[in-house]
């Protein structure tokens, strides 16, 4: 079962709109077994330039569904967000199942399905180039400001105070993320 929480920024989220979006996500619900229970996360954002934002995501056993999309319809943006999240599930379906048979590999709980015809060609995830790095100790500001040097959209660096591996990196709306690892206790 998928639940639906739709939020609004700067804009008022009315019942059509939720029933919209409603509609749209919880197609991807099919895919999945009657047991599955998860919650998507959709928010609508209207900026002052007139362009909508939809995003979505769906966080799952092992794996998080997440898509975005910016239009000048807000609408729209959500019919495009939707069609993205149910590729991605298509594709890690496919590879599921894929998986499933060659090695006994038990993944998500899928439904099987009868039109087992992907809809895009499998892509192979070969690996062309392997690269050692020494980690530096350093803080997250001086981990951008070699991210930039270097002109990477990342940077993985050893934070000098906890002595964890970490991870900078640039969004797409140009400011900075932080991976941090850490234990799962």
């Amino acid at each position: 079962m998928l639940d639906v929480q739709t939020r609004g920024e700067n804009i008022s989220v009315t019942d059509a709109l939720r029933d919209y979006v409603d509609k749209k996500v919880t197609k991807i619900g099919r895919y999945l077994e009657p047991n599955v229970s998860a919650i998507a996360h959709a928010n609508l954002r209207v900026y002052p330039n007139k362009t909508a934002k939809a995003e979505v995501t769906i966080p799952l056993p092992y794996l998080t569904l997440r898509a975005e999309e910016t239009s000048d319809d807000l609408y729209k943006s959500i019919d495009t967000m939707s069609d993205r999240l149910e590729r991605q599930i298509r594709k890690y379906k496919t590879k599921v199942n894929r998986k499933s048979r060659e090695k006994g590999y038990k993944g998500l709980d899928f439904r099987p399905d009868e039109e087992a015809t992907p809809t895009q060609p499998e892509t192979r995830f070969d690996v062309v180039r392997t690269k050692s790095l020494q980690l530096k100790p350093m803080d997250n500001e001086e981990a951008i400001l070699q991210m930039d040097l270097l002109g990477h959209d990342f940077f993985i660096y050893q934070d000098a105070e906890t002595d964890e591996v970490n991870v900078v990196y640039r969004r797409n709306d140009g400011r900075y993320g932080l991976l941090q690892a850490g234990s799962n206790d």
